[in-house]
């Protein structure tokens, strides 16, 4: 008496968004991992490239800096280690990964 009787409403054919309507849910994020790949990932991958063929390509005679600042001629070469001269009969030994930099020949003469 007090309360209406409600009618189920006869409803249109909802639109299936189906892929279009995936697609565009997903395109921004797609978008912003392509963006990051290009801008990221893919120099530093480059730069790790070129750190491990300059490690691998270390020879004696190389001049090197390494991560510490320590400037020296390579005089011996191993598999993870890499004798530097840093002064007349003083060598320091050092990890390869240390060396970040091989400088031109003569650079050390000039300085």
């Amino acid at each position: 008496m007090f309360i209406s009787n409600a009618y189920a409403q006869t409803t249109t054919a909802a639109a299936d968004p189906g892929l279009m309507g995936n697609l565009t849910t997903f395109a921004p994020l797609l978008i912003m991992f392509v963006v990051m790949y290009f801008l990221m990932i893919r120099p530093q991958q480059k730069r790790q490239k070129e750190a491990k063929a300059m490690m691998d390509a270390l020879a004696k005679g190389d001049e090197v800096v390494t991560a510490g600042g320590i400037l020296g001629r390579v005089t011996k070469v191993s598999d993870t280690y890499v004798t530097l001269e840093i002064a007349t009969n003083t060598e320091l030994v050092v990890q390869k990964n240390a060396v970040t930099t091989l400088l031109p020949k003569g650079t050390l003469k000039s300085l």
